[in-house]
């Protein structure tokens, strides 16, 4: 990381202790406590929800330290449940590119990723309209994988899944042509709410166009729908098959959904979700990057 001036780096410090001061604990699903001295935020509990120490954390307001990369400036924005005025604007002040949206760093819905902090006994996360995974729970990394590596055209799981065999396994093979169908739908519906002219879905279907063949078919047949609530059944590399309800919250402007999981009635997926917090994250076959 990069030392950066240390005008501009105090003025990053004042902004991020600006911005804890404003929250109560509650707003975040901490404990309030009877000693706490401020309103506000604590630091260590700032780097906690971040994921980053204490001491670097500490470093950052006192203006001092490195220039945070652009995935700490993302976690840091979520944690403090920043606006995507006041995200951009902590992005100028570490001086780091503002991250195109629909990626992996994207600004995620403040509301969202509140949902998703209570969610603590279901798997759950936030994808965008194009299945660009954009935060995880543990519980639904123990599920799925961790997904935040993945960057560029990548970062989409559709587009793995067309492209690279890989994605393909966390499936079962007999649910493949149903799960191609329901992307390439939920694409399509997708793309058509977004404006006519916006970049990313379009280079997006340009591309795989060009290079998956099954797609090009299934895009010709000009299905169309939403996936609201799927019933899928999910290989994990410890506890073998898992059948699962996902259900969908849509922001209000379709850009972005709160998936979470639940086991399916009739099914023994409730005493395998229970054992994820056990088995923990597992290296999945699509965690290449």
């Amino acid at each position: 990381m990069e030392p950066m001036g240390s005008a501009k780096y105090t003025e990053l410090g004042s902004f991020l202790r600006s911005r804890r001061e404003r929250i109560r604990p509650a707003e975040v699903g901490l404990p309030t406590g009877p000693r706490r001295r401020v309103p506000g935020l604590r630091r260590d509990e700032v780097a906690q929800l971040a994921g980053a120490s204490v001491d670097y954390y500490n470093e950052l307001e006192r203006g001092a330290g490195s220039q945070p990369s652009e995935q700490m400036i993302a976690a840091l924005a979520r944690a403090l449940r920043l606006s995507a005025d006041e995200r951009d604007h902590l992005y100028h002040l570490a001086g780091r590119p503002v991250p195109v949206p629909g990626g992996a760093a994207s600004h995620v819905h403040p509301g969202m990723f509140d949902l998703l902090q209570r969610l603590t006994s279901t798997p759950a996360q936030v994808i965008t309209d194009l299945h660009v995974t954009l935060v995880q729970n543990p519980l639904a990394v123990a599920l799925l994988g961790d997904q935040s590596g993945f960057r560029g055209a990548r970062a989409s799981f559709i587009h793995r899944w067309f492209t690279d065999p890989k994605a393909r396994q966390l499936y079962p093979e007999a649910d493949h042509e149903a799960q191609s169908r329901a992307f390439v739908a939920d694409l399509r519906a997708a793309a058509a709410r977004r404006d006519a002219k916006d970049v990313e879905a379009r280079s997006m279907i340009g591309a795989l166009l060009d290079i998956s063949s099954e797609f090009a078919a299934l895009w010709a047949d000009h299905d169309v729908a939403f996936r609201r609530d799927d019933r899928k059944r999910l290989n994990h590399p410890t506890l073998g098959l898992i059948e699962v309800n996902c259900l969908t919250l849509f922001s209000e402007d379709g850009r972005q959904r709160l998936l979470w999981f639940t086991p399916a009635v009739g099914t023994d997926s409730a005493g395998l979700l229970d054992l994820l917090t056990v088995v923990g994250t597992q290296e999945f076959v699509d965690s290449t990057r």
